[in-house]
């Protein structure tokens, strides 16, 4: 009886529902008045960082079913100089088959249809990726302008993106010039992102800040707003190769310019912070985030990514343990 009353919870809770539709951000003309107008209090932020894992947790059958909304934020990531056509087929399919089906049944989730929110490759590996995943609803994401550094000439960068556009890829996530934050040419920042902007056509284009190389956290706040005045339909933490990725003080600066940018304009960005994000203890810890700072709306894959490689197995080990009472090997949660 206690075993059914688990399962109809998690069902109940975890019960995926079409992701709601906004209208998408069109962007705006560059406010520079409204730029040098943020401040971010450090103490503040570092503080409400520090105090949110521990203010909020999730248990028992409650944290199963936000653990499965987890998995179907996850952009389930392969960006390593050794990828082939092989690796990306075997992760398309952990992309549609994300965690095993028994673990699915045990847990009163077997019929929820559960997959990741996308696939992001590099560009040479898109159209496999594109294939691999037809009829899944599972879209493709490329990474482009010069990730990760960001340092090809503009043209290139824009011919990257057509590519990728052009081979199937329904978002680009895209890298900004870190020298304009540097130096405070918001113009040029600007006119860069809007030009990317109008190259994705389509596809949704995923703005990453690449935070720990823009020096200040009011950088990362100022920048937020300006990808998102030139029309960002997502602002990123990091490419995932830089010393420090997604931390919650930069994740906290992120999302309150996105409430700030909503608040003002009526149009929703999304968020996804990547690199560095491994457990499941985390993916909650963003989730949490997430419905603290921005509420329930922003909590699907509609305006919420969580940019990760490994976090999948462990979530998938989570779940055994929750459904077992037992933790899994490794080796029976491969990713590829």
């Amino acid at each position: 009886m206690a075993t059914t009353r688990r399962q109809d919870a998690v069902e109940r809770t975890a019960q995926p529902v079409e992701p709601p539709r906004f209208e998408r951000n069109p962007g705006m003309s560059l406010d520079m008045d409204w730029v040098r107008q943020v401040r971010v209090n450090l103490s503040a932020v570092e503080r409400r960082a520090a105090t949110l894992p521990a203010r909020r947790t999730v248990k028992r059958e409650w944290q199963a079913a936000w653990l499965l909304r987890a998995i179907t934020c996850i952009d389930l990531t392969t960006l390593a100089g050794d990828d082939t056509p092989g690796n990306v087929l075997r992760l398309c399919d952990k992309a549609r088959h994300p965690v095993r089906q028994e673990i699915l049944e045990a847990i009163g989730a077997g019929m929820l249809n559960l997959k990741v929110g996308a696939v992001c490759v590099y560009h040479n590996l898109v159209a496999v990726a594109v294939e691999a995943l037809h009829g899944s609803g599972i879209p493709v994401a490329a990474v482009s302008t010069g990730f990760p550094a960001g340092q090809n000439p503009f043209e290139q960068k824009i011919g990257e993106i057509t590519a990728s556009v052009k081979a199937g890829a329904a978002e680009i996530d895209i890298v900004i010039s870190r020298a304009h934050v540097l130096t405070g040419n918001w113009q040029a920042l600007y006119d860069e992102v809007r030009a990317f902007r109008e190259a994705c056509g389509e596809a949704h284009m995923k703005t990453i800040l690449a935070t720990h190389e823009l020096a200040t956290l009011r950088n990362v706040a100022m920048a937020s707003l300006v990808c998102m005045m030139a029309g960002a339909d997502f602002i990123k933490t990091s490419t995932g190769k830089e010393a420090v990725n997604a931390t919650l003080p930069v994740g906290i600066v992120m999302v309150r310019a996105i409430r700030d940018y909503y608040e003002r304009t009526g149009y929703r960005v999304g968020f996804k912070p990547a690199g560095g994000i491994r457990t499941a203890k985390s993916a909650l810890d963003w989730l949490i985030l997430m419905k603290e700072e921005l509420a329930n709306d922003w909590l699907n894959n509609s305006l919420f990514r969580l940019g990760a490689s490994g976090l999948l197995s462990d979530i998938e080990r989570q779940l055994s343990y929750f459904a077992t009472g037992r933790y899994a090997a490794a080796h029976h949660n491969p990713l590829v």
